[in-house]
């Protein structure tokens, strides 16, 4: 299967998602609309990945305009799509729904809660990285899969074949360490008031690398 992967910034690439593909047997191509303005064509994406970003899908850019294009025509096609944060946020926009500002901002690591047991083993709570301010609104047709104490919108999944969630299970030790490095500045004014060295030294939990395996393969079963 080639899985088509959308990145939005360097500090937040595949991470885990890439072991899961190696693992399958799948090719792995990783695209950055942001900086080269170049996308997959519908006809060579078996699926899609859709990264976070600094992006809003609110911003007036014609790469954001054209990735919904492309999410709407794999939609079309029942082709499965796993969303992070951004990537969460531009699927509900390409279903008409709009991407707001969150009840807070959620910038470190906190747990969420399953709200819903449509995809097997994804336990009752979960640690997990969160890195947004804004939050997508569930579309219709979809069910709420995870919810956390300050945003309830964290995570839906849809005709067995999409899921999207507000935060991050792909990152691995290495890309926790990357994305703090470099994006720092971010933390300030995160409810969960946790500064960079907390957030660096807390471990990713390696429960979190099942959990996100158990996604990918529910919706590409």
């Amino acid at each position: 299967m080639r899985i088509n992967v959308l990145q939005h910034t360097p500090n937040e690439g595949p991470g885990m998602i890439a072991d899961w593909a190696h693992a399958h047997g799948h090719t792995m191509y990783v695209y950055h609309p942001y900086q080269f303005g170049v996308l997959p064509t519908a006809d060579e994406t078996e699926m899609l990945v859709i990264l976070g970003g600094p992006m809003s899908p609110n911003d007036d850019l014609p790469w954001i305009k054209q990735e919904r294009d492309l999410i709407q025509q794999l939609l079309d096609r029942d082709v499965p799509m796993f969303g992070a944060c951004y990537g969460a946020q531009q699927i509900s926009k390409t279903l008409g729904y709009p991407v707001t500002k969150a009840p807070a901002k959620e910038v470190g690591w906190a747990p969420v809660a399953r709200q819903s047991t449509v995809i097997p083993g994804i336990p009752a709570t979960m640690s997990v990285l969160h890195w947004h301010e804004e939050m997508f609104e569930i579309p219709a047709g979809a069910t709420l899969l995870i919810s956390s104490d300050a945003v309830r919108n964290q995570g839906f999944v849809m005709n067995h074949r999409v899921v999207g969630l507000q935060f991050h299970f792909e990152p691995a030790a290495d890309n926790v360490r990357e994305m703090v490095v470099n994006d720092y500045r971010y933390i300030a004014g995160s409810v969960l008031d946790q500064s960079a060295k907390t957030i660096l030294q807390t471990p990713v939990p390696p429960e979190n690398k099942d959990i996100l395996y158990t996604i990918l393969d529910y919706i590409t079963a």
